[in-house]
């Protein structure tokens, strides 16, 4: 007579060594997992990566840094022995309208991070829960855009601000940075993710579309959200294409377009030019240090639904 094997009794059952893998709060795996000389190794390699991505970094702070004459000394030197000078620094903001750029900038992309985040958030989930007819030609349309150049557009963009008269406005350089295909893609596959059980709770309790957009899918985006805005952000602080094309008052560029203003103006400085490289990338590495963890998160978890 066969016996089935005793499974309710927990003395009796074997237990199976199972893998542990220990994991930070982001889900990634924690390097104390591995064996001391594993980990020195990885960390050593991270070191030697970290050091190799800053020395860029570091070279042009030194560089602004130093006498204009010390910057084209051979051979090369880290510390000049007429030690450092703000002096570069001050003849770009003596020479050029930096701080009216910066504004500009600081305008045209915060109007576009905004307009941007929020049209492609509206076009993503329209896509990802409404059907209609022809929704998967649309969807393949809009993605297919990501594959057009930028550059494509310039001529047709061009003629169409000016018979628009938004040449040298505000309104001119924002519009046609405003539609980004790629930002749609990302916010569709997160909103596919997302569980219909809880738009369909908010249903029977009366809410609509609308709100169930803006109180339960939106707060449940806010990873994704901020990893786009702020992609988004550093996209439209680095746009130099068109503004340069669309914009010829000073008073209207920004801070890409009124850097190389200045450098064609006194020639080649380098001094300067490092100068004003680390002003106009200041605001980028704040916003990194301040949502590096936002960025990091919404990289992972792109793609992934339900997380």
């Amino acid at each position: 007579m066969t016996t089935a094997p005793d499974t309710a009794n927990p003395a009796t059952t074997p237990v199976l060594p199972r893998a542990r893998r220990s994991r930070t709060d982001d889900g990634a795996a924690d390097v104390r997992r591995y064996p001391p000389l594993a980990r020195a190794g990885i960390i050593t390699a991270l070191a030697v990566v970290a050091v190799l991505w800053l020395a860029p970094l570091v070279w042009a702070v030194l560089t602004s840094l130093k006498h204009e004459a010390d910057t084209t000394t051979v051979p090369l030197e880290v510390v000049p022995d007429r030690g450092f000078t703000l002096q570069a620094y001050a003849s770009v903001l003596a020479n050029g309208d930096l701080v009216t750029w910066f504004v500009n900038s600081t305008v045209v992309t915060i109007v576009v991070t905004v307009l941007t985040v929020a049209l492609s958030a509206a076009a993503a989930y329209g896509f990802s829960r409404t059907r209609f007819r022809g929704r998967n030609a649309l969807f393949a349309l809009t993605i297919a855009g990501i594959m057009v150049p930028p550059q494509i557009l310039i001529v047709p963009l061009y003629r169409q601000m000016l018979a628009l008269g938004l040449a040298d406005t505000y309104l001119g350089i924002i519009l046609p940075q405003l539609v980004l295909p790629a930002m749609v893609f990302i916010l569709k596959k997160f909103f596919d993710g997302i569980p219909h059980e809880l738009e369909e709770a908010a249903r029977v309790d009366g809410a609509g579309s609308l709100r169930i957009f803006l109180q339960i899918v939106l707060p449940l985006s806010r990873s994704i959200l901020a990893a786009v805005s702020i992609f988004v952000f550093i996209h439209a602080w680095n746009n130099f294409l068109w503004p340069f094309i669309i914009t010829s008052d000073p008073g209207l560029m920004t801070l890409p377009v009124g850097l190389v203003q200045v450098q064609s103006s006194f020639g080649v400085r380098y001094a300067q030019v490092m100068a004003s490289a680390i002003l106009a990338g200041l605001p980028l590495i704040v916003v990194f240090m301040l949502f590096q963890r936002q960025i990091i998160r919404g990289v992972a978890t792109t793609g992934l639904g339900g997380t």
